[in-house]
């Protein structure tokens, strides 16, 4: 299973790396070149405890995103492992990559793929492909409202059960929101049912964030995250809930 772990990984970064060589082309061949600013955040946390209880868990994420007048470009990996009494309790991998291409002020296109790996879920991988059409409800300086819809193509495999490909439609909203010159707050929402099973095979994952700086490149943050599998593997819970604390660091 490790071996197929980290073909899928490598296979993530693969297409993380075609998505950006999209979007560097893309920039290339307009007619005013833009300056390419991209705009990097790396987040960790770390909690150990012991005595009566022995426990460790360990977060690590790293968020890239690069907006020009006519493109857009979101890439992020994040990863966590963590133990309670020798017991591994946590266990994850998740990559995502989009290009956005803009056809005015608030509307666009673009593509999107999502990877996944959850060890304590028993789910090997998922993988989803998604071309989509976008709408900015609430485009402003210090607020932003995203709706997204497009199908998705999937594939994914739990332990000791055969892969599965199939057709979903990924329905997806983002919300950003600065209280201050320090702190942000955000919250996103990700809903992929089976085209043919809409009520018994879907998927939900949602999160919710706040982050206060401490100075230009130091922040503290709070993620609190929520994901809904409808149909599990045998003998899991159909949620999982995270809540994950730690600092961050603009580049």
């Amino acid at each position: 299973m490790r071996k197929e772990v980290r073909t899928i990984q490598q296979s993530v970064c693969v297409a993380l790396a075609a998505i950006v060589t999209t979007a560097l082309t893309s920039n290339a061949q307009t007619n005013a070149p833009e300056k390419i600013k991209w705009e990097t955040t790396a987040a960790a946390g770390f909690t150990l405890t012991s005595g009566n209880s022995e426990t460790m868990l360990a977060t690590l994420s790293l968020e890239s995103k690069r907006k020009l007048k006519s493109n857009e470009t979101l890439l992020g990996v994040a990863g966590g492992y963590g133990e309670d009494d020798g017991t591994k309790n946590t266990d994850f991998f998740n990559a995502y990559g989009q290009f956005n291409h803009f056809f005015n002020e608030r509307l666009y296109d673009g593509i999107r793929l999502d990877g996944s790996h959850d060890g304590v879920a028993n789910l090997n991988y998922r993988f989803r492909i998604t071309p989509l059409i976008g709408y900015y409800l609430i485009k402003g300086t210090n607020t932003t409202l995203s709706v997204e819809v497009g199908p998705s193509a999937v594939f994914e495999e739990y332990d000791n059960q055969d892969p599965e490909d199939y057709l979903g439609i990924r329905f997806g909203e983002k919300f950003e929101h600065k209280l201050s010159d320090t702190t942000k707050i955000w919250q996103s929402v990700d809903y992929v049912p089976k085209v043919d099973e809409w009520t018994d095979k879907y998927t939900i994952t949602a999160e919710a964030g706040i982050s206060t700086s401490i100075n230009k490149q130091w922040s503290l943050r709070v993620v609190i995250q929520d994901i809904y599998d409808s149909n599990p593997a045998p003998g899991n819970e159909d949620n999982d809930f995270r809540v994950l604390a730690g600092t961050e660091y603009k580049f």
